[in-house]
């Protein structure tokens, strides 16, 4: 009988000191929707997937051509209103490629796309009207 008490008594000592290290489960959180995940980061340092700057948006707007710089890849357009760039009526120069300034001359009426930037834009196509 006396081995049977301390036997109990070491497996009672035993697990109460087991329980003294554990802390207690705070409760789950309650279901609801989950925040949304980040994109993961793109392999490799491929920029592929990257969004545009916030600075960067696209415009299109409607003129006439004033001036033409095929070397300096620039164009001067007297265009109307531009509300994507915040922009009135006026008369500006643009970067452009100069590969798309073959069939615009001075004084074609064109419709034309930019991608602004900085309160700059670059003409990114050009199409007579």
């Amino acid at each position: 009988m006396k081995t049977l008490s301390l036997t109990l008594a070491a497996l009672l000592a035993t697990t109460s000191l087991a329980a003294c290290g554990r802390k207690t489960e705070a409760p789950a959180a309650p279901a609801g929707p989950a925040p949304a995940a980040a994109p993961a980061p793109a392999a490799g340092g491929d920029m592929a997937g990257m969004d545009m700057a916030p600075a960067d948006k696209m415009a299109k707007g409607v003129g006439v051509v004033t001036a033409i710089d095929k070397a300096a890849g620039t164009i001067t357009l007297d265009h109307d209103a531009i509300p994507e760039a915040g922009w009135p009526a006026m008369t500006m120069g643009f970067k452009i490629a100069p590969a798309l300034l073959d069939g615009v001359a001075i004084g074609d009426k064109v419709a034309f796309d930019l991608k602004l930037h900085d309160g700059s834009g670059e003409v990114t196509a050009i199409a007579k009207q």
